[in-house]
Order: C-alpha cells, then sequence, then structure tokens
C-alpha cells in the first residue's frame, strides 16, 4: 500500500472510522416510495387530530401540575392508539414551581392597572417602588451596586420580528439574566418589555434564573401595550409601581418522558427520533409550543413508519419540562450516551407551527448524497436546501453535541412570537395546511433516514462549534 494511503487508513483505524466510508445513497424504488409517502402526508388529518386532542382534553400542561400527570397519561394512551407498538417511559425530577396569583398597577396621581405576568422561576413576594428605566440590558448590567436601592428596575427593549426567529436571543437574555443585573444593584423587584412581538395587551411568560449568591427578587413581564404606557409615564416624571406575585418554588415533581416506537424489521437497535416537549406554559393551551411539535413527530413517524415496517427503529419523545430547562432532554440524553452510534439521526420541532421553508442538518460528508435525495424531495413542498446550516433544536440539541447526525427544519416565524408563551396559544393560531406541510417534511427525512443502506455518519462527526461569547 502506498505510504500515504497507508497512514489515512492507520489513523482512520485509530479513529475508529473508516477510511473510505461508502457513499449513503437511497434507492430510486425508495425515492419514488417517499415522494408518495410525503403526498399522502399533505392529505393526512393525523397531525391535526393529535394536536386537536391534546388540546382540548389536556390544555394548558405546567410542568409539575395536575394537567402535567394527565398529559403523560395521554401521550401513553395516543402513542398505543397510533399502532405504536412499544410505548415507555423515564422519571425526570425538577423543582416545582407554580403560580397563582399576580397585579401590577401604577400608583400616585396616574393610577392605572399594570398588565403583567410573573416569570417562571421568580419567588412571590409584593414589592412597592420608583422606576427605573433601562433602554439596554447592558446598561442595567452596568448599574453600580446599590444604586437601584429600593427601586423596581424596568429594562425596555423591544424584540425584533423576523422570519428566522432571531430575536427571540435578545428578548430572552433579557428575560433570563435581568433579575439578577437588577439585584446585584440592589433593585427590590424587576420588570421587563416582553420577549415577544405582538401588541394585543398579553404579557409572555418564560423561564429565568438567578445566579448563584444574588438574591431573589419577584420578577414580570409587561405586555408590550404596557411597557409603552409605562415607558411614557416614566417620562413625565418619577413613577412609583406596585408589582405583587403570589408564585414560586414548591418542592420536587417527577414527571415522565414519553417514548413511542416503531421498531425496525431489520436493524432496531439503529434509531430514527424525532421529538418534542409535552410540557407548556400555564396561560394559553399549549398549542404553538409545544402541541405542533408533538403532533409533527407523532403524525410523521406514523406516516413514515406505516408505508411498511422500516428497516430502523423510528422513535418518537415526547419530552418533559423543557420550558423551565430541558429537564426531560437532560435525562433522555444522558440515556443515550454510550448509543451515539445508534442514532441515524435527531429531529425536532419546537419554533411553531410555521411552515418549513428550509432544510439543513448535520451528517457526515458520505451522508450527502442521501440528504440531497431528501432535499429534492422538499422541493415541491417549497423547501429550500441549506447543508451545514441549522442545529437540531431544543432537547435535540443535546444528542447533536453529543455527537448525533441531526436534521433541522427551519419554520417561518414570522408570527410566532406574537403567541409565544401568552394566553393567545390556543388551537384556531395553528394552519392545518402548514402544518400538513411540516409533516410531510419531518416524514419524508424521517423514512429516508429510517430505511436507507448506510450511516449518517453519528458517532463520528466532530464536536459543534459553540459561538463565541
Amino acid at each position: 500500500m502506498h505510504r500515504t494511503l497507508l497512514a489515512v487508513s492507520l489513523a482512520a483505524l485509530i479513529a475508529g472510522t473508516p477510511a473510505f466510508a461508502a457513499e449513503t445513497k437511497a434507492s430510486p424504488a425508495m425515492v419514488q416510495s417517499a415522494a408518495s409517502l410525503r403526498d399522502q402526508a399533505l392529505k393526512d388529518e393525523t397531525g391535526w387530530q393529535v394536536l386537536e386532542s391534546l388540546t382540548t382534553e389536556v390544555g394548558q400542561r405546567l410542568a409539575g401540575s395536575e394537567a402535567d400527570a394527565r398529559a403523560v397519561e395521554w401521550a401513553k394512551a395516543k402513542f398505543k392508539a397510533l399502532g405504536f407498538d412499544k410505548v415507555w417511559t423515564q422519571p425526570v425530577t425538577f423543582p416545582k414551581w407554580e403560580r397563582r396569583s399576580e397585579h401590577g398597577e401604577v400608583l400616585g396621581a396616574h393610577s392605572q392597572k399594570l398588565v403583567l405576568t410573573a416569570l417562571g422561576g421568580s419567588p412571590g413576594g409584593t414589592v412597592e417602588g420608583d422606576v427605573v428605566r433601562f433602554d439596554s440590558l447592558d446598561a442595567l448590567k452596568n448599574a453600580a451596586p446599590g444604586s437601584l436601592a429600593g427601586k423596581i428596575a424596568f429594562v425596555d427593549v423591544i424584540m425584533p420580528r423576523a422570519k428566522d426567529g432571531h430575536g427571540y436571543g435578545i428578548g430572552s437574555r433579557v428575560r433570563t439574566t435581568g433579575a439578577s443585573a437588577a439585584s446585584k444593584a440592589g433593585a427590590i423587584g424587576y420588570v421587563m418589555r416582553p420577549a415577544g412581538t405582538d401588541w394585543h395587551r398579553n404579557p409572555h411568560t418564560g423561564m429565568t434564573r438567578f445566579e448563584n449568591g444574588v438574591k431573589p427578587i419577584p420578577e414580570a413581564a409587561l405586555s408590550n401595550n404596557d411597557a409603552d404606557q409605562l415607558g411614557r409615564l416614566v417620562k413625565l416624571g418619577p413613577t412609583r409601581i406596585r408589582v405583587a406575585l403570589d408564585c414560586g418554588f414548591n418542592g420536587t415533581y417527577t414527571s415522565q418522558n414519553v417514548i413511542g416506537e416503531i421498531t425496525g424489521r431489520s436493524k432496531p437497535n439503529e434509531i430514527v427520533a424525532l421529538g418534542a416537549h409535552l410540557d407548556s406554559w400555564d396561560l394559553g393551551t399549549g398549542a404553538i409550543d409545544d402541541g405542533t411539535g408533538i403532533a409533527i413527530s407523532m403524525a410523521a413517524a406514523k406516516l413514515a413508519g406505516g408505508v411498511q415496517r422500516p428497516q430502523r427503529t423510528i422513535r418518537v419523545i415526547a419530552f418533559a419540562n423543557e420550558e423551565q430547562g430541558l429537564w426531560g432532554g437532560r435525562v433522555y440524553a444522558e440515556s443515550q450516551k454510550d448509543k451515539i452510534r445508534d442514532s441515524q439521526i435527531v429531529m425536532e420541532s419546537d419554533s411553531g407551527p410555521g411552515r418549513v421553508y428550509e432544510f439543513g442538518g448535520r451528517w457526515s460528508k458520505a451522508a450527502d448524497p442521501a440528504m440531497a435525495q431528501v432535499a429534492d424531495l422538499l422541493k415541491p413542498l417549497g423547501v429550500a436546501y441549506t447543508p451545514g446550516k441549522g442545529e437540531a433544536e431544543s432537547e435535540m440539541g443535546l444528542m447533536q453535541d453529543a455527537g448525533s447526525a441531526a436534521g433541522a427544519f427551519a419554520h417561518d416565524a414570522s408570527r410566532y412570537f406574537d403567541l409565544h408563551h401568552t394566553p393567545d396559544d390556543t388551537l384556531d393560531k395553528v394552519d392545518p395546511e402548514d402544518l400538513r406541510v411540516d409533516i410531510a417534511a419531518y416524514a419524508t427525512l424521517a423514512f429516508i433516514a429510517a430505511n436507507v443502506d448506510g450511516s449518517l455518519g453519528s458517532g463520528t462527526l466532530p464536536a459543534p462549534e459553540k459561538p463565541k461569547k
């Protein structure tokens, strides 16, 4: 053997991967079957039926609530009704946060109601003080220690609307880190413009956290309308408000990841995994976040596994308590850490019911031909191919970090953050046609991945690059 080729082969042997991986490509017959499946999905009502059932029979599903337990039972029964041949659960234990009541008002000469909602993780309490407005998170973080003593900090940053949802990065940072910064500066309370893009006078909730050693203070999100109003009042002069929150942590709770499988006929230990989170916030009924993800995953798996029993196992994970910190995802990823090479691909839907417009992800070079075939199948749906772009969402991002190949679908999020974490997160906001297109896209990828000869590269991929802070 030529010395260079010998060196390559030895290096590959040491790394545990083949020097020349065979191309992974679907046969013409498989591509034809996938096209038929795609077209069938565009007429299928399974996804809508699943979504309607979940949001009607269970409704809001705050992690740790009575409805959380009902959602687990619902998911087990739904998997069985859809024909999944194996259904099982994983216990997931986490701190239990409860919301009981919330109230806000402007005091003094301009007294009036403020529409607000407690942020997840906030302690309860009633605070009253003058408002100090900040036009950026950095401005608050630069406030001197003690400078906000007895005050209520108000971060007034508008979250931009975007098709790819990138504005949420801005809004969520204000939500997750602002209260710690306020507390460090001596504030007794914290309010913020919401991480949302609507003007419906609906506040957007969501999780927040306090840094270790920082005193927790009551924290709430205003509606955009009330943030506008509070900003105008502050411009008029000193403005005093009262925020009264009855909420907080109350022990621990054990929920469940609910997992359904369609067992593969020839490679049952190799897994094509779809995921979504079963919990929701408590203001709406969790239709868009993440009922549509549950519907997409269940329906796509049923369709992909229904043409004929797939070579590989198709698995759907309905994750527990994503909203408060990927709790179910961490339990699942830990259970799979020694099985990454058996993970053919992972994918997750947790960015709403907007129509899929891009397909990308992460896989081996040898799998490019198969993924290009998937992309060709998705062209009639109006889905662009962006290989190498996009990450597995939410819980499945943990699996990607561990070395799994991942599929990434970009959903149109132009309107998503009008509804996200608000009372408006209800079934009527979902477009049934968009939902069918989304299911068709996920089902097509799942079908090819479950049946194609050859690996997509899990266990051989370099660690994903993390963005610089």
